[in-house]
């Protein structure tokens, strides 16, 4: 009856690669709504494999057919992170065998250096009380190299002076987005892909490829409307609001972490 219980080598290898599965699956979906969710279907399928254990037939049925018939279900709720993981493989580069396995198995779940985030929100908005349009992206797990060659590839260390420069209008590097990993700005003038969703009026073309990115990635943005002069906060295609630049800083602080 207990026979389950026998553990060998191969078990204690599955329970391993389950765990390391499961926990970067969390650090993919951390932050978003979809962590719930997927924190509820872990639980159902935990419960279901212990019933299976203790060979309860019935109710271990029950929760095996709710699951095969859930797993649609479950594709269509967690279609932006399935369409966030594809592109992200899609879009490394194999040949380059360390980048890729460090995609693949999401080892940087962590930014390696503390960025400034302060001098970033603070030049935002300064060019935000002169109108001045901005565009930021800010990488997090889903590496944007695909995205460089769109645009100018560089390696600035952030400092509030550079966004400012870099944002001006008359500056040849001000128009499209900047990207920034880490603590660097690593490419300027770079081309995003939009949204394809009814977005209101108030929202012109940097909103609209901010939420592109967005939806396709795990990145988040920063936007100065050149209309209205508003900064905004984009993150997995939605408009994340925030009380005052405090407040804001904590938020893309979190994020990041």
């Amino acid at each position: 009856m207990l026979d389950f219980l026998e553990f060998t080598f191969l078990d204690v290898l599955d329970i391993i690669l389950v765990a390391v599965l499961l926990y970067y699956v969390y650090k993919l979906l951390k932050g978003t709504v979809a962590i719930n969710i997927f924190i509820g279907i872990s639980l159902v399928v935990i419960i279901w494999k212990i019933t299976q254990g203790l060979q309860m037939e019935l109710l271990s049925g029950l929760l095996g057919a709710l699951i095969s018939l859930g797993a649609i279900a479950i594709l269509i709720v967690f279609q932006p992170e399935v369409r966030k993981f594809l592109l992200m493989i899609g879009s490394t580069n194999i040949t380059n065998k360390r980048n890729f396995l460090r995609q693949l198995i999401f080892l940087k779940s962590e930014t390696s250096v503390i960025m400034d985030i302060e001098s970033v929100v603070a030049a935002c908005e300064n060019l935000s009380s002169s109108k001045t349009g901005v565009l930021i992206v800010i990488e997090r797990t889903h590496n944007l190299d695909f995205l460089k060659s769109t645009g100018d590839k560089m390696n600035i260390v952030i400092n509030k002076p550079i966004i400012e420069s870099i944002f001006f209008k008359n500056s040849p590097l001000h128009d499209g987005a900047c990207i920034i990993k880490d603590n660097n700005i690593i490419a300027t003038r770079i081309i995003l892909p939009l949204s394809n969703k009814v977005l209101p009026s108030r929202f012109g073309l940097r909103h609209r490829a901010a939420f592109g990115i967005t939806e396709r990635t795990d990145a988040v943005c920063l936007i100065v409307s050149e209309e209205t002069g508003k900064l905004s906060y984009i993150k997995d295609g939605e408009s994340i609001l925030y009380k005052n630049i405090l407040d804001l800083i904590e938020i893309i602080r979190y994020d990041l972490s």
